[in-house]
Formats: structure tokens, sequence, C-alpha cells
């Protein structure tokens, strides 16, 4: 069973950066695809991005393409989110999650493991 973590999370103002990460506990980190999802309150768990096992692929839902990067060290067993330019419409949790195949992606349903959340509030 794979455990992730993630961090980094925080308050920031409208136009600002954060990095997020998720650690795994796996050691086989490198065989998963892993994505990034968030839940604004009172709305339904989003799909925020994804990134193959190898890292060569990525995928971005079109509200977050050219403001979030994803990218992994499987070294260091960890998958990044990377978001600039944040609105106050990207105030949610996030939450990393992980996947054996890809595709589907952006289904939060075709992922096995999930973390246990980071709040990120942007404010304008």
């Amino acid at each position: 069973q794979v455990q992730l973590v993630e961090s980094g999370g925080g308050l920031v103002q409208a136009g600002g950066s954060l990095r997020l990460s998720c650690a795994a506990s796996e050691g086989a980190f490198s065989n998963y695809h892993m994505g990034w999802f968030r839940q604004a309150p009172g709305k339904e768990r989003d799909f925020v991005a994804a990134i193959t096992a190898s890292g060569r692929n990525t995928w971005y839902a079109d509200s977050v393409k050219g403001r979030f990067t994803i990218s992994r060290d499987n070294a260091k067993n960890t998958v990044y989110l990377q978001m600039n330019n944040l609105k106050p419409e990207d105030t949610a949790v996030y939450y990393c999650a992980s996947k054996n195949r890809w595709d589907r992606v952006a289904d939060q349903y075709e992922y096995a493991y999930w973390g246990q959340g980071t709040r990120v509030t942007v404010s304008s």
C-alpha cells in the first residue's frame, strides 16, 4: 500500500506562487503515474494535473494550463506541483494520488491511493 503525504499549502495573495510536494512511502514509486486533484469548499473534487511514471508526459486541466507545472523526482519518491499566478478560484484542498495505468487520468475513481490533502488559500 502506498502512503502519500502532501505538503506546501498555505495562504498566498493572488498572483503569487506555491509549490506543493507529495512524498510517497512506496519504494516502487517510479512505477506509478501520479495526479493532483483539488476540492474547493462545497464543490466536487476536480482534476488538476497528471504525470507519467517516467515523468516524460504530463496532462493538465484547461483551468491551470500555463500556470501550473507538475514534475517528479523518482529518486526522492516525490511529485511536485508548481503553481504560479495563483487566482482566488484556485483556493482548495489539493490532493495527490497514484494509479497504475496511464488512461483516464482525469478520472479520480481511477486512482488507487490518495494523500490527506494540503490546503491552499489565495486571497484577492
